[in-house]
């Protein structure tokens, strides 16, 4: 296979959506492609701009902590895509501190033991999970 078709499939993967540029690989290495056109199509794409993987990982963790996710399970998500821990790390201290979306979940879906519960499984700290729910519970009190 050439590397222009390489480029092609590259990029009909890319309209879909953003991808990281290991995820890129990875798909174009199912479709068959070698190493070196892989290496070579990924290496033109960071070049013009159309694949960068900081654009990526701001805007997935933005998406995530847009849907309810903790910092946990972004940090997992951006990592499962390939994505070096210390970018990772930068993308998720740029976020809404992980309290405040959890306050935001805790005044939507109250608090009760259910609440904390899913707030754990969306990824959110233990710690952040027990200050939410207890400050809660303290402002109700008085």
């Amino acid at each position: 296979m050439s590397s222009e078709s390489a480029r092609e499939a590259a990029l009909r993967a890319l309209r879909h959506r953003d991808l990281s540029a290991r995820e890129l690989g990875k798909r174009l290495g199912a479709r068959g492609f070698e190493g070196s056109e892989i290496e070579e199509t990924i290496a033109t794409l960071e070049r013009t701009g159309l694949l960068d993987d900081g654009r990526f990982a701001a805007s997935r963790a933005r998406t995530l902590a847009n849907r309810g996710s903790g910092d946990m399970f972004i940090t997992y998500d951006l990592r499962r895509a390939g994505l070096p821990s210390d970018l990772v790390e930068g993308v998720v201290q740029a976020l809404e501190p992980e309290p405040e979306r959890a306050r935001s979940i805790v005044a939507r879906r109250g608090e009760s033991p259910k609440t904390a519960r899913y707030l754990r499984a969306k990824g959110f700290s233990d710690e952040t999970v027990r200050a939410v729910v207890a400050a809660r519970a303290a402002n109700e009190l008085g």
